[in-house]
This record gives structure tokens, C-alpha cells and sequence, in this order.
């Protein structure tokens, strides 16, 4: 008899310690070991558990069953593990039972109890064995065997066992089928060269059955424990339990909701889908990856390298399950132990972010329904008479012909070649929107990028290996197969032919989920396992066909059903290399649908949203778990994409959107105009303003971007990564940091002219003022008029700003004002990183300056650690000092004295310094 161990049983029965370099030793056969034994709590609760069972049948008259084994009343409600998950299925007592299975149908859903399953597993249910184990250069390889079939078809009796101690801080932990091939995603991972020598991990294995036993050295925490539920391996369904060690978990994209989970039997799908952003939905990017806080302020992270339609199961014990339909067990933890060293594992792995260019981190302005690109352009210039600050315009769809792909309506948008030579004029950008849906139906020899697809064989096919035909916005249309790297080639000629015409300079790529607006195809999906699996996960529509294309679809790399959520990230990888072979520089691409990895080709904007208050708040989830994913590139359509704003709602949400790292103002056709200059001057002149802030502050974001770029840092961060062992900060989402120094707290909620903030415990300054707070840890009420956003600088911390332009481009020539705020003992750092904005690789090239800037004892150094000519004609304007707490008598500049201001909230400001950047200084008050 075979049993599931309890998740808090310091040393499980039928366990033994691996030692470094040793195999474990096996348990003794046919021995039960009781994981509900040694925790009174436990007990308690399961006699209770099965004393309210009796009860209830003797009260109710038998109407829930017989009474069910022993051994299934053993299992307490936030422990059973659901043996039934199909949906759309009325699990029945003969349904579970012939799964072999526990059944214990739930009391009244009244009473809040409908997410325990009906339907689980019992201790003995029959799983994997450890047969073998043997030492490897890097970690170990075993053999699972399976000698009682599971429930699914094709169940592989025989798996191989990976570990690779990789480094101290990951861990990887591969299961496959031992006799055959399988699906892996192909995406390019580190490969190990030697075994970590001073793992912060122990790995400990159970044998029968199978599990894994994972705890952090230094604490003792287990972080995962995969003998709470049966290892399952089929063809067409895996899945593998795990325990956790605490109910702070997040990640798990894409979805709407907080950003702390609920483990309240909360399931959420990863299956790439269109569909406006609403909450318990599958998105439009899958990100199998989570990041777990454990008691006292380490974290971990567990990332599944999987493709496939995929569900992750929480439930309150606190446990987690995978499901997934194909493909491999592929997992990779990460050790941290800070969130930020999490997160910064992780993109070791799938790749850290690229750098973007500079006007990237500008404003951007969209609408669909502009109507023309005279209308488009009367937005710009209307833009430049009231000096509202703007980066990039943009065309949605309407731009198109017949919403044709590499296409200009010669009527409506005959001036776009001349409003995009205007925008470069003004040191502006274009960006232009493309589908992945290539119309189909027009005659043969009009439309080449069609004719040249079909030739050179480059659409998804059918099992019959024709085009396969779907309908997008010019109808029909065939989708082009970006796993194919003769794709990419095509897709690159197709846009230098279109750049010829209207050079553009960013690439927004929608709908490459892929969207369908029919599901499958015009002929609907072929019979068969891949579109009608065993199992379907709990996708939006039931079917993995909803909305996209046929899962049996062919693909040059494999088939649909295993590629469909790489398609938006291998778009995304041909867009951005694209780009880089027409403009030889740094590559623009926002992309809706995402995937691990795809930071290092785009960013992501959030979807189609709405113009409610909250979408608004839902945006801050939204961005902080795409730091996690390792796309900092991210923001919400400001103002709402679809529905109609509001002057109140609008503002607000500018506030906010100018501290998304992507900051772009975008609406739906049909609905009145949101861009700023057609609100009320009051409600302008806010907009203005905190875009005018957004741009003095861009020397601080661009080098938030090159420490992402370098060593995967969060750009958005949440308050918890700062602050890890201050449990109030784990729920906080209606806050962010900007790094670790700027918190902002905006107004979230409509008629209010003030905000109740957590401010962490320490010295925080008004980043306008320099008034100093001093908190303990505590919420405090913030005045919030509707002109002004709260932003707070942390203790310490020293920011680069400049006097902002309306273009990144302007601002980049004015005299930069260095933030310095104090900590109560005095000192403060910062740093800045300065290239040309745009070029390739500038770093590696070491095209770049970088200055440290430090203050101890009442001196401020300011340290060039590395130059190059690009910085040599930007001066350092302004000092100012927040947190001095006595009057100098004198301020002295290289030994020289200088003039300066001080106020009574104790700022020190030197103005005039007019030093060089590429000049070292040091400026001492006495």
C-alpha cells in the first residue's frame, strides 16, 4: 500500500535524506506511511471533518451516499486533491469510483464549500515507483515505473528522471517518457557544465510512491513536496501535486485579478485566447511561472517549461497542481532568496529583457477611428500647440486597405507618408499595427504577400495539408507559420517593401494568439485527439478551437496543439529581428500575445480594456506580474480601450499610465476622442504635467531598463520585493515601486480628493517638495486633488532627472537635476546609465557612460565608472538635497565654494553647477 505524505510532516515516513553524492535508500515495501499523522491540529481536523459527515447523512437521510472508507474520511477538506477535474461533467459516485477514487459529495453550496472536489484521491492511490537512481556529472538520472495503469489513454509505464544541480540557487528537474520522444518547447535554456558545489537546497526522494522532497538549507522549508497526489503520465495528460509553504503566491499569467492569488480551489488556464480582459478568463499570453513568498521573507520560484494547454490548480491546503496535455515535466526552480534574485534566476533561464530605445519610455498616442491620417496628423499638431509631451504616434487598423496586411487606403491615408516625414521632423516616432492574419481572396497576382506565402508553403495547414482558412478583419485569411524560419525571411521582405513606402519605426502586433473569428476554421476541425483531447483544460469555449485556429493544424516545428501559445512570441522574434535588419537599430515591438522569453524581442500592453475605474486598478496587477515574467516593457491602454471615458476617470488613469514603463493613451473607434487636449483646460493641464514629471524623470526609468537588460531587475516592482519581510506589503496592488526608490500611490476610485497609501516603514520625501515623512509601517491619507499624483522617494536614494522637453529627444539635451534623498543617517546612492538612446548593443560595445553617485558625511561624489563620447556635451544643472537637517554655512564644489538655497523642510539645493557628465565632482555642505 502506497500513501501521500503530509505537507507539514517534518521528516516523511518512507523517506531518507539524499545526501551529496549518495542515492536514497528505500523504504520498506507495503509499509503505509500515515502522512496525517503527528500534527494534533491535523487530527482535530479530520475528526471533525468526519463527524460533520455522519451528522450530515443522518440528518439528511442518506441523501449523500453510503458512508465512505475510512481511509477516504482521512483526507481533510483542504487536502483532497481532485481525481475528476473535467468540466461540464456531473461527477457521480460511479463516475469516481471507477477511477478508483474517493467520493464525498460536499454539504449545501450555501455553506461556501462548492470548490472541494467531490471526487479524490485516496492515500493508496496507486502511482510511480523510483526503481533506480544513479549519480551523474551533474545530478542524478532515475527510472519511475508504473505498474498499475492510471485513467487516461496511452499511460507510459516508464519515465526518466533528470536532476541537474545547475548552480547554488537553481535547481532543474526534468521528467519525460524513458522509451520515446516527446514534444519540448524549443526554446534556447543554459545548459550546466558542473554541478553547483554549495546548493542553498536539499533534494531528498521518496521512493514508493515516487515523490520529491525539496526544502531551503538554511530554514528548513519545505518547498516542495510531490507525495500529496499521484504523478500521472499520459500522452494526452500529465500531472504532478505539490504542497507549498505558505498561501503567498504569484505569477501564473495571463489573467485578470490580484496580484496575490487565491488558493481558495482556484483554477487558472494557460491557453492564449482574445478576449477582453475579465477575470477568471484565460488571456492572450501563457506564463507557466510562479514566485511563492515563504514565512519570513525568502521566496522561490518554480517555472514549467511547457507549451501545452495547460491549468494550475490551487487549493487551501495550501497545494498546487499542474495539469497539462502534453509535452514534458520540465520544471526549474529557483532559490532567490530575495523575490528580486528570484525573478533575476529566472531570466538566466529564459533570457533577460531587451534594451529598448529610448522614445520607447516617451508618450504614445493610438486611436482606431482616427478616420485618416489627416485626422491623425490634427491630433499630433494639436498635441504640439499645447506642448503636451509625445514620443510616438500610432495608426490602428483603419490605416490599412481593406485591412490588408503591408497596406495604405490611398484615400483616406494618401498624407501618411508625409505626416510620418513630419513626425521624424519633430524628433517623433510611427508605429503601425500588424495581424498575423494574411487575407486570402483577392485575385491571384494582386496581393503578394498572400501569392508569396502560398508559394513558398508558409501558412499553418490542415491535416490535409492545405491553407488552413480562418477570418479575421479582411476576412478570410491564412496565418502565417512563424515557427517556419522561411517565414521570417518572407515577413522581412514584406515589411522593407512596406517601409519603402511608409518608413515606420515600431511594430504593434496584435491578434497572434492566434485570434480567429470563427473556431477553427471555415470548415471547422477534424475528428480526432488533438482538437477533441481526453482532456481539455478549463479553456474559455470548452474547446481548444475557441476563437483560434484547429489544435491539429500543421506547423513546420510540430503541430498547433503544441505550438499555439508560442505563437505571439515567435511573431514576435521575426518582428524584432525584422526591424533590426531595416533600421539597424534597437527594435520597438508590443505584442499581445506573450510567452517566457519574449521580453528579450517585446514588450506587451494589457489588451482590450475598458474605460472603467477598474480596469484601471486591475492595470497594476497586470504590470507587476509581467515584471515577474520578465517583460518590464508593459502598460494598460490609458484611459480605457473600449466605452467611453470620463473627464474625471481619464485623468486619473493619466497619472497612473504615466508610470506604466509602456505609457500609451489608445481608444476604440465610435467613442468620443481621450487624448489630452480634448478635455477642459484644468483637466489638460494635469495630463501635461504628469507627463512633463514622466519625462524629467526619464534618465531614472532608461536606467531601470539597462539594469533589466543586464541582470533582469524589476522596473514596476511591487512593494513586497523591497520590502520582503513586512507582511503588509504581500496583497499590495494599488501601489508600485519604480525601482526601489519612488513609490507611486494613485487615485484609483472616482470623487475623492485624497488616497490612504501604505507607506513602508523608514524616511519617504514628496518627490515635488522634499517634505519628509517618517513612517512606522503604516497606511497614512494622502491629499489627492485632481491635478496631482502622490510620488514619495525612499530613504537613500538618489535619482537622475532632467528638465523635461515634449520629446524624449529634447529632453535628452537639457541639464540634468540629480534628487538626492537622505537616510536618517545621512547617505544616499544612485546611479546612471547614458548612451545615444537607440543604437544596438551599446553596452556590450561599451558605447555607453556610467555614474555612480554616493553621499556619506555630508559629501556628494558623483563617479564615472565607465565613458565613451556620448554624454560629453550633457551637463549636471542642479543638486537638491532632501533631508538636511541643519542650515550649512557653506556649500563647496571641487574644494570651491558655491551658492545655494535652503528650505525649511531641510532641502539643500546648489543650482548653475553646470559640470559635465563626463566629469567625476564632489560637493560638500559644512
Amino acid at each position: 500500500m502506497k500513501s501521500y505524505q503530509k505537507l507539514t510532516t517534518p521528516q516523511p515516513a518512507g523517506w531518507q535524506v539524499e545526501e551529496e553524492g549518495a542515492a536514497p535508500i528505500p523504504p520498506a515495501r507495503g509499509r503505509m506511511a500515515p502522512w496525517w499523522v503527528g500534527s494534533g491540529l491535523l487530527v482535530a481536523a479530520v475528526l471533525l471533518s468526519t463527524i460533520t459527515v455522519w451528522v450530515l447523512r443522518q440528518v439528511s437521510g442518506g441523501w449523500l451516499g453510503p458512508t465512505p472508507p475510512p481511509k477516504c474520511l482521512l483526507v481533510p477538506e483542504s487536502h483532497r486533491f481532485d481525481c475528476y477535474p473535467e468540466r461540464r461533467v456531473v461527477v457521480t459516485q460511479e463516475l469516481c469510483e471507477s477511477r478508483g477514487c474517493c467520493f464525498i459529495q460536499s454539504p449545501s453550496p450555501a455553506e461556501g464549500k462548492q470548490g472541494v472536489p467531490w471526487c479524490f484521491y485516496p492515500p493508496d492511490f496507486p502511482s510511480y515507483t523510483l526503481e533506480s537512481l544513479n549519480q551523474t556529472a551533474l545530478g542524478m538520472v532515475g527510472l519511475l515505473v508504473r505498474r498499475e495503469k492510471a485513467y487516461y489513454p496511452r499511460d507510459i509505464q516508464m519515465l526518466r528522471l533528470d536532476v541537474e544541480f545547475e548552480t547554488d540557487t537553481r535547481l532543474h528537474i526534468k521528467i519525460t517518457d524513458a522509451a520515446n520522444p516527446r514534444y519540448e518547447v524549443p526554446l534556447d535554456v543554459p545548459r550546466a557544465t558542473k554541478r553547483a558545489e554549495n546548493p542553498i537546497y536539499s533534494l531528498n526522494f521518496s521512493w514508493d510512491p515516487f515523490g520529491v522532497l525539496l526544502r531551503r538549507t538554511a530554514t528548513g522549508t519545505v518547498l516542495l513536496n510531490t507525495t500529496v497526489a499521484p504523478l500521472i503520465f499520459a500522452d494526452q495528460f500529465l500531472q504532478i501535486s505539490t504542497s507549498l509553504p505558505s498561501r503567498f503566491l504569484y505569477g501564473l499569467g495571463e489573467h485578470r485579478g490580484s496580484l496575490l492569488h487565491s488558493l481558495d480551489w482556484n483554477t487558472l488556464t494557460l491557453w492564449a485566447r482574445d478576449v477582453s480582459p475579465t477575470e477568471s478568463f484565460n488571456l492572450y499570453g501563457a506564463h507557466p511561472f510562479y514566485l511563492l513568498m515563504e514565512e519570513g521573507g525568502d521566496a522561490h520560484g518554480v517555472f514549467l517549461l511547457n507549451s501545452n494547454a495547460m491549468e494550475v490548480a490551487l487549493q487551501p491546503a495550501p497545494g498546487l497542481t499542474w495539469r497539462t496535455i502534453g509535452g514534458v515535466l520540465d520544471f526549474y526552480i529557483f532559490l532567490g532568496p530575495s523575490p528580486n534574485m528570484v525573478i533575476q534566476q529566472y531570466q538566466q533561464v529564459i533570457g533577460f529583457p531587451a534594451m529598448p530605445p529610448l522614445w520607447a519610455l516617451g508618450f504614445h498616442l493610438c486611436r482606431w477611428g482616427y478616420g485618416s491620417s489627416n485626422g491623425t496628423w490634427q491630433t499630433v499638431r494639436a498635441m504640439r500647440n499645447y506642448q503636451i509631451p509625445q514620443d510616438a504616434q500610432w495608426n490602428d487598423i483603419d490605416y490599412m486597405d481593406r485591412y490588408r496586411d503591408f497596406t495604405f487606403d490611398s484615400q483616406k491615408f494618401a498624407s501618411l507618408p508625409s505626416l510620418v516625414e513630419d513626425l521624424h521632423k519633430h524628433g517623433q516616432h510611427y508605429v503601425i499595427i500588424l495581424d498575423p492574419g494574411i487575407s486570402s481572396t483577392n485575385p491571384h497576382g494582386s496581393y503578394w504577400p498572400f501569392d508569396e506565402g502560398l508559394r513558398r508553403g508558409l501558412f499553418l495547414n490542415t491535416t490535409q495539408g492545405q491553407p488552413l482558412i480562418g477570418q479575421v478583419w479582411p476576412g478570410f485569411t491564412a496565418f502565417a507559420d512563424f515557427s517556419n524560419p522561411d517565414t521570417h525571411q518572407w515577413w522581412l521582405e514584406n515589411l522593407q517593401h512596406f517601409h519603402a513606402h511608409v518608413p515606420f519605426d515600431g511594430l504593434w502586433i496584435d491578434m497572434n494568439e492566434p485570434s480567429n473569428f470563427m473556431d477553427g476554421s471555415e470548415e471547422g476541425c477534424p475528428p480526432g485527439e488533438l482538437d477533441s483531447p481526453p482532456y481539455t483544460p478549463a479553456v474559455l469555449g470548452d474547446s481548444l478551437s475557441s476563437k483560434t485556429v484547429c489544435a491539429s493544424a500543421k506547423q513546420k516545428a510540430s503541430v498547433h496543439y503544441n505550438l499555439h501559445n508560442l505563437y505571439g512570441l515567435m511573431e514576435a522574434k521575426a518582428t524584432a529581428s525584422a526591424l533590426i535588419q531595416i533600421r539597424g537599430k534597437r527594435p520597438f515591438v508590443i505584442s499581445r500575445s506573450t510567452f517566457p522569453s519574449q521580453g528579450r524581442y517585446s514588450g506587451h500592453w494589457l489588451g482590450d480594456n475598458r474605460s472603467q475605474w477598474k480596469d484601471m486598478y486591475y492595470s497594476i496587477p497586470g504590470l507587476l506580474s509581467f515584471s515577474l515574467f520578465g517583460i518590464p516593457l508593459v502598460g494598460a491602454d490609458i484611459c480605457g480601450f473600449s466605452g467611453s471615458t470620463s473627464e474625471e476617470l481619464c485623468t486619473r488613469w493619466m497619472q497612473l499610465g504615466a508610470f506604466y514603463p509602456f505609457a500609451r493613451n489608445h481608444n476604440t473607434q465610435n467613442e468620443k476622442a481621450q487624448d489630452p487636449t480634448v478635455f477642459s483646460p484644468a483637466a489638460r493641464t494635469a495630463m501635461k504635467d504628469v507627463l512633463l514629471t514622466r519625462y524629467s524623470l526619464l534618465p531614472f526609468l532608461y536606467t531601470l531598463f539597462h539594469h533589466a537588460h543586464l541582470q533582469g531587475d524589476t522596473v514596476a516592482r511591487p512593494l513586497f520585493f523591497e520590502f520582503p519581510q513586512d507582511v503588509a506589503t504581500l496583497g499590495l496592488d494599488r501601489q508600485f515601486l519604480w525601482g526601489g526608490s519612488l513609490l507611486v500611490t494613485p487615485v484609483l476610485e472616482p470623487g475623492v480628493d485624497s488616497v490612504t497609501g501604505y507607506v513602508p516603514q523608514g524616511m519617504w520625501y514628496d518627490f515635488y517638495t522634499g517634505y519628509s515623512v517618517n513612517s512606522s509601517g503604516e497606511m497614512l491619507k494622502m491629499s489627492a486633488p485632481l491635478e496631482h499624483l502622490n510620488l514619495h522617494v525612499r530613504e537613500g536614494s538618489i535619482l537622475p532627472t532632467q528638465k523635461p522637453g515634449t520629446t524624449s529627444e529634447a529632453t535628452r539635451g537639457n541639464p540634468l537635476r540629480l534628487i538626492v534623498a537622505l537616510s536618517l543617517s545621512a547617505t544616499a546612492w544612485g546611479d546612471l546609465f547614458w548612451d545615444d538612446g537607440e543604437s544596438l548593443d551599446t553596452f556590450e560595445r561599451g558605447s555607453y557612460f556610467y555614474l555612480v553617485f554616493n553621499v556619506t558625511q555630508n559629501i556628494f561624489t558623483s563617479t564615472v565608472l565607465h565613458a565613451s563620447t556620448e554624454a560629453t556635451n550633457v551637463t549636471i544643472g542642479t543638486l537638491s538635497i532632501f533631508g538636511v537637517q541643519k542650515p550649512p554655512s557653506k556649500v563647496l564644489l571641487n574644494g570651491q565654494e558655491k551658492p545655494f538655497s535652503y528650505l525649511d523642510n531641510q532641502v539643500l539645493t546648489v543650482s548653475d553647477l553646470g559640470i559635465s557628465l563626463s566629469k567625476g565632482f564632489s560637493l560638500q555642505w559644512l
